[in-house]
C-alpha cells in the first residue's frame, strides 16, 4: 500500500520521532509505514487520518502493480 504519510509529516515540520510520539507508536513503525513496508492497522490508519484532518483514502492508496483477475 502506498501513502502520503512522509509528505504530510514533513509538511507539518515533524520528524519521525515526534510524529511517532503523537501517534503512540515506535519511530520504526512510522518509518516502515512511510516506506511501504508495513500497512497500518485500521485503528492506526484512522489515528493518522484524524491527526492530519484527512480521510483515510486521501492518505493511503493501493499499490496497483498488477492486474486484478476478475472472473464473471
Amino acid at each position: 500500500m502506498n501513502n502520503f504519510v512522509e509528505k504530510l509529516r514533513k509538511d507539518r515540520g515533524l520528524n519521525q520521532e515526534d510524529f511517532s510520539k503523537a501517534l503512540r507508536v515506535s519511530r520504526q513503525t512510522v518509518s516502515a509505514i512511510e516506506n511501504g513496508k508495513y500497512n497500518p492497522s485500521l485503528d492506526l490508519a484512522f489515528t493518522i487520518s484524524e491527526f492530519f484532518g484527512l480521510r483515510i483514502e486521501e492518505i493511503f492508496f493501493p499499490n496497483r502493480g498488477g492486474e486484478i483477475n476478475e472472473e464473471k
